[in-house]
């Protein structure tokens, strides 16, 4: 058990710092909910399932889906505004 649980944490610093090198941001947020469940599951291991649901519903599933819609929003909102301009030209 001890093992498993060094071998998650090694996982979650690995994972961790891929989020933080990873260029691309459709990447950084499947890395960022690679590392939500990996938490979950270090919750789980460490005998707390009720905070391991929690996470994977934050952190897995709520974080990973909010980023995604603010960056398509931004970039909505980028698009309409090059557009105007455009047209007011």
């Amino acid at each position: 058990m001890m093992i498993l649980g060094i071998g998650l944490l090694a996982l979650i610093a690995v994972s961790a710092f891929a989020i933080v090198r990873t260029d691309d941001v459709t990447n950084q947020v499947i890395a960022l909910s690679f590392y939500g469940l990996l938490f979950a599951l270090m919750f789980f291991v460490f005998q707390s399932p009720d905070v391991a649901l929690s996470q994977v519903t934050v952190g897995a599933i709520a974080l990973p889906l909010m980023v995604m819609l603010a960056i398509t929003r931004m970039k909505h909102r980028e698009e309409l505004k090059r557009h105007k301009e455009e047209k007011g030209k």
